[in-house]
């Protein structure tokens, strides 16, 4: 059993590292793969976690960047301009996040079935945005003006609804208001770093008196796998996307949800 419990946790941390900065939902993924691996933590401690590693992934993997940004902010307007771009793009789902936490955890994240209908849903949009002939007019992340990422910001809040994807619905929203594809998978990348710390935080607050560090090894791997599966995914995207665009994710979260609902009338 506790063989299982680990594999289970490598799992868990694999989908989540795999799965947070690519269009499909992480939360969608990792709710489900819990829900039929019937994998429990104390406390949540675990699912709280291994966020951190998929965190640490993109802040290693951007380390360099972020440091050039944070120097050149004193002498640069446009280094001022993009910090205060991805601010103003985080700020609707901190104020939105933060005043509906407990119905989106209580609620939404406790329905496997709107999850699967969600990723459908979502895989359909993504794939009819990515075929259309869009025009893109920005194509770097630093060229984004406050007023767009504001709207971007905006489409994030998509994300509150599991299965929508938080980095699905900032790309969609990116290209539908005149970026590249792959200018719109980084602005997602930064725009990730302030939500996701933010929500890290907000769970860790809220469920601070339930948290429970029995299950330590656990935590560890499936902490270790989020991470590394993380930096292989920040590492690689935008190339993807380059080339391929976004259709191979839509497709897949078409089949993920299509198997969620075939699993859940079979076993429930």
């Amino acid at each position: 059993m506790a063989d299982q419990s680990i594999i289970s946790a490598l799992v868990l941390g694999l989908v989540e590292g795999l799965t947070e900065f690519i269009p499909v939902s992480s939360t969608a993924h990792v709710l489900l793969a819990g829900h039929f691996l019937g994998f429990r933590s104390p406390g949540n401690t675990f699912a709280v976690l291994i966020q951190l590693g998929a965190i640490l992934a993109i802040l290693l993997v951007y380390f360099h960047r972020l440091l050039k940004i944070a120097l050149a902010l004193p002498s640069s307007a446009i280094a001022r301009r993009f910090v205060l771009s991805v601010l103003i793009a985080f700020l609707p789902a901190a104020v939105i996040g933060a005043a509906a936490h407990g119905f989106i955890k209580s609620v939404l994240f406790e329905t496997p079935m709107l999850i699967c209908i969600v990723l459908i849903v979502g895989g359909l949009i993504l794939y009819a945005i990515d075929r259309l002939p869009l025009k893109p007019r920005y194509t770097d992340v630093m060229d984004y003006p406050p007023s767009l990422a504001f709207k971007i910001g905006l489409f994030q809040c998509l994300a509150m609804i599991p299965g929508t994807s938080r980095s699905g619905a900032t790309i969609a929203g990116a290209l539908l208001m005149g970026t590249d594809k792959r200018s719109a998978a980084e602005f997602s990348f930064f725009l990730a770093m302030p939500t996701m710390v933010g929500a890290f935080t907000i769970d860790l607050y809220k469920n601070r008196d339930a948290l429970s560090f029995d299950d330590i090894t656990l935590i560890a791997v499936g902490f270790i796998s989020a991470f590394v599966a993380g930096v292989f995914v920040v590492r690689s995207l935008l190339d993807f996307v380059s080339h391929r665009g976004f259709t191979p994710f839509a497709i897949w979260r078409i089949i993920i949800g299509v198997a969620g609902l075939v699993g859940l009338w079979l076993f429930g």
